[in-house]
C-alpha cells in the first residue's frame, strides 16, 4: 500500500493519496482545487486514479472533488449523511456513490470503512482503513472531526452559512462522536484534514499525524468527561471564522466551476485617464507588494495584501467577490496568486499590473499616496494625549489577553464592512500584534478615504515589551 500526504501551507490544509500496488489503484482523500500534484503522483508512481472521497462540504477551501472526478473519470465517494440541507447538488456531473454509516468500499486492496462523525458539520464522516483485508485498521481520515490537539468547532454553520442555533446541537453531536472513537484501538495512525493556522478548530497542533491513543492521553476535547463543560468549552474563544467560509459553504455544496473554465487574467498597461476613473468608481485592485514597499508609495484606492503565507486566507477575508479583482504583481508571481485566489473561490480576476507600471503612471501625472510607520514609543505619547485615534485590529482572542486602553477594536477582516465605525476627526494609528495586518488595516482605511492614518510598527508586542499602558 501507498500514502502519500499533501500539505498546502498557506490554508494549513491536508489530503493524502492512498494507493494499492499491486492493482494499480488510487483514492484521493479530500482533495484541494489545484489537481496538478495528484496527477504528478499518480503518474510517478504508475496509479490510477479510481475514487475520490471527502469528510465533508468544506468551508475554508473549494475542494477539488469535482474537479478530480470529472478530469480522471474516478468516483467520488460523498457523504449521504446529514439530511438534504447539506448534501451535495451537482452529483448528475459527476461518477458518484453516496456512503453512509457502516459502509465498506475497495480501492484494489485496500478497503474502506465509511464513520459518520457528525459534529463540525452534520454531513461528516471519516474513513477507517484496512490494509489487504486485515481485521485489524491501519488508521483513520478524520477530516475535520478529530485533529492532532483538537476537534472541529461546531459553530460555523451559524456563524458563516447563517444556519441559527446549530451551534450547541453540533457540539452535543461532536460529544457523541467522540465517544465512538474513544472506541477505536489506540494503535490506529490518525490523519486529519487540517494542521496549526486552521480557523476549523482553535488549538490545532503543528505535528502533521498522529494517533488515536496519543488523542486519547492529551487531546484536551477527548480528554472531557462532563457533556455539558465539553459543549462549554468547545463553543468558547474560538476564532472569528473567515468571511469567505460562507462562499465555500456555498460554493462546495453546488459545486465550483472547472479550473478550465477560468478565464485567464490580462496584463495591463492603463494610462492614468483609464485607470483614474476606475478607481475612483472602485475598482477592485489589490496591491501584492511587501507593506514596506506600499506606505513608502501606492495608487490611490488600491489595498495592500502582501504576496506571502498568508495571502489566501487574508483575500479569503478582505476580498469582494462580488466584484472582479485586478493585481499589482509581478507576472513571475501570478501563477502561484491565482492558485491562491481561486483556492478560496475568488475566481474572477481579470487582470494584472506589474509593479513597474506605477512608475509609468507618475509620469503621467497620477498623485501616488503614502501612509507613516510610527514606533510605539512615538505614538504613545499622542495616544495619551488624545492627539490620535487608536484602531486595534487583532481578533478577539489577542484583544482579550491585552489591548491598549485607548484602543478602538475592529477586527481586520470586518474593517471595510464597519467602516462608520472608525473615527475620523483624529489621525488614526492602526495597531495589530507585529504589524502585518495592520499594515493592511491601514490601506483599506485611505482606500476608503479616510487618509490621515499611522501603522504602529510592532504592534501590541513591540508595545507590550516597552512596558507601556495595557489593560484586559
Amino acid at each position: 500500500m501507498l500514502l502519500k500526504y499533501f500539505y498546502d501551507e498557506k490554508l494549513a490544509q491536508a489530503s493524502y493519496m492512498v494507493g494499492c500496488q499491486a492493482t494499480g489503484e488510487a483514492l484521493v482523500v479530500d482533495p484541494s482545487r489545484d489537481i496538478e500534484a495528484y496527477l504528478k503522483t499518480a503518474k510517478q508512481e504508475g496509479l490510477t486514479i479510481t475514487k475520490v472521497a471527502e469528510t465533508h462540504i468544506h468551508a475554508d477551501f473549494v475542494s477539488g472533488a469535482k474537479e478530480l472526478a470529472i478530469e480522471t473519470g474516478a468516483t467520488a465517494m460523498l457523504s449521504g449523511e446529514g439530511g438534504n440541507e447539506w448534501s451535495y447538488q451537482f452529483l448528475d456531473e459527476i461518477n458518484h456513490q453516496l456512503v453512509h454509516d457502516g459502509d465498506m468500499f475497495k480501492v484494489g486492496n485496500v478497503t474502506l470503512e465509511v464513520m459518520h462523525t457528525p459534529g463540525h458539520t452534520p454531513e461528516s464522516i471519516s474513513f477507517v482503513l484496512y490494509d489487504r483485508g486485515q481485521e485489524y485498521p491501519m488508521g483513520i481520515f478524520t477530516g475535520d472531526f478529530v485533529f492532532v490537539g483538537d476537534v472541529g468547532r461546531p459553530d460555523l454553520l451559524e456563524k458563516a452559512a447563517g444556519q441559527e442555533n446549530t451551534s450547541e446541537v453540533g457540539a452535543r453531536d461532536m460529544y457523541a462522536s467522540l465517544q465512538r472513537f474513544k472506541a477505536l484501538p489506540d494503535y490506529m495512525q490518525l490523519w486529519p484534514g487540517h494542521g496549526a493556522g486552521s480557523a476549523c478548530g482553535k488549538s490545532l497542533g503543528a505535528i502533521p499525524t498522529s494517533t488515536v491513543g496519543y488523542e486519547k492521553l492529551t487531546n484536551w476535547a477527548l480528554l472531557a468527561e462532563d457533556e455539558e463543560t465539553f459543549i462549554k468549552d468547545l463553543t468558547s474563544e474560538q476564532p472569528e471564522p473567515p468571511k469567505y467560509f460562507a462562499v465555500m459553504k456555498k460554493v462546495n455544496k453546488e459545486g465550483p466551476a472547472l479550473l478550465r473554465q477560468l478565464d485567464e487574467p490580462e496584463e495591463m498597461k492603463p494610462s492614468v485617464s483609464i485607470l483614474q476613473p476606475k478607481l475612483e468608481d472602485h475598482l477592485q485592485m489589490i496591491d501584492t507588494r511587501p507593506a514596506s514597499e506600499f506606505a513608502k508609495e501606492h495608487v490611490p484606492g488600491t489595498i495592500n495584501i502582501p504576496h506571502n503565507k498568508g495571502f489566501a486566507n487574508w483575500a479569503g477575508w478582505i476580498v469582494n467577490y462580488d466584484k472582479p479583482v485586478h493585481l499589482i504583481a509581478n507576472e513571475s508571481a501570478m501563477s502561484d496568486l491565482k492558485q491562491a485566489l481561486r483556492s478560496v473561490g475568488a475566481d474572477q480576476i481579470d487582470g494584472f499590473m506589474a509593479p513597474e507600471q506605477i512608475e509609468s503612471l507618475k509620469e503621467q501625472g497620477m498623485k501616488m499616496e503614502s501612509y507613516t510607520i510610527k514606533t510605539p514609543e512615538e505614538v504613545a505619547p499622542l495616544i495619551e494625549n488624545g492627539d490620535v485615534n487608536l484602531v486595534d485590529v487583532r481578533n478577539e482572542g489577542e484583544w482579550n489577553d491585552g489591548h491598549i486602553p485607548q484602543a478602538t477594536h475592529i477586527h481586520l477582516g470586518y474593517l471595510e464592512d464597519r467602516i462608520e465605525e472608525v473615527p475620523t476627526d483624529k489621525p488614526v494609528v492602526l495597531q495589530c500584534q507585529s504589524g502585518g495586518r495592520s499594515a493592511m488595516a491601514t490601506s483599506i482605511l485611505q482606500a476608503n478615504g479616510i487618509k490621515e492614518v499611522i501603522n504602529m510598527a510592532g504592534g501590541f508586542g513591540a508595545w507590550s515589551k516597552k512596558d507601556l499602558p495595557q489593560t484586559k
